[in-house]
């Protein structure tokens, strides 16, 4: 009998174009070793383009769904992504604080292309209520400034934007210095306010990069059900996502997504 693989649930919205969300969750996790479950908080209509409608997804829908797996099935890592209102954040930390499993949180705020997908409102909810629940939090830049105000214009500002992210109450923060102008290296940073970790990859010049974010909190998800250490499951999940982009293809008119199985053809 074949043993079971390790047990991941992604709590986050659909992106009907298969790029990011769930279906970047789901492959990723597919391709680094484990079973990946979900819960769906939302309905995207999206493509390379962008965003062109939002649909979220009740509470108690979200709340029978999480509560259908983990009752049941169990899990080992839980990551979260778009969860879109006040409402619906409050209730996935809710759910969260009943489960003895790491979390990595995804403070998703917009899509690659700019498209609102987290509420104004629900800010407060989700430095007070989910941060605290995070094992590991990976916002981007401009997510830290949504989050704390906090701009990042050069290296060393990721030191002041960790602080204020661990602010919240996350065990873990990974500042993610996509977005800076570093020439030559994507530079992030993780750390527990103790232990710094710089993690560097080159710059690929590839555009297609839609669903980097989704991917990497997946890949770390991944490496914590399977046991490891923050700071391995961060590397090792860095490693792949860096994979991942350099293999993006274009899709459709506009950005195209990052290639999950990129290992299957290497």
């Amino acid at each position: 009998m074949t043993s079971r693989p390790p047990l991941v649930l992604t709590v986050a919205g659909s992106d009907s174009g298969g790029g990011a969300g769930i279906q970047a969750d789901l492959k990723t996790m597919l391709a680094l070793g484990v079973h990946g479950m979900s819960v769906l908080t939302a309905v995207t209509a999206q493509n390379s383009r962008g965003v062109q409608g939002v649909w979220e997804l009740p509470v108690a829908a979200v709340r029978a769904q999480y509560r259908a797996v983990v009752d049941d099935i169990g899990v080992q890592a839980v990551k979260t992504g778009m969860l879109a209102t006040a409402a619906l954040v409050e209730t996935v930390a809710e759910l969260l604080a009943d489960t003895a499993a790491p979390v990595v949180v995804d403070p998703v705020g917009v899509s690659k292309h700019g498209d609102p997908l987290l509420a104004e409102t629900a800010l407060d909810s989700v430095r007070g209520k989910l941060l605290p629940r995070a094992t590991v939090a990976t916002p981007n830049l401009d997510e830290v400034a949504q989050l704390t105000g906090v701009h990042v214009v050069y290296e060393s500002d990721m030191r002041t934007a960790a602080e204020a992210i661990l602010s919240y109450g996350p065990r873990w923060v990974l500042i993610k210095g996509g977005h800076l102008p570093t020439g030559r290296e994507a530079v992030d940073l993780l750390t527990d306010g103790s232990e710094e970790h710089w993690l560097r990859a080159p710059r690929l010049d590839n555009r297609h990069t839609h669903g980097t974010g989704c991917t990497l909190a997946s890949a770390i998800a991944s490496g914590l059900a399977r046991g490891l250490a923050v700071p391995e499951a961060v590397r090792e999940a860095k490693e792949y996502v860096t994979g991942a982009i350099g293999a993006g293809f274009a899709l459709g008119s506009g950005i195209g997504p990052v290639d999950h199985g990129w290992r299957f053809r290497a």
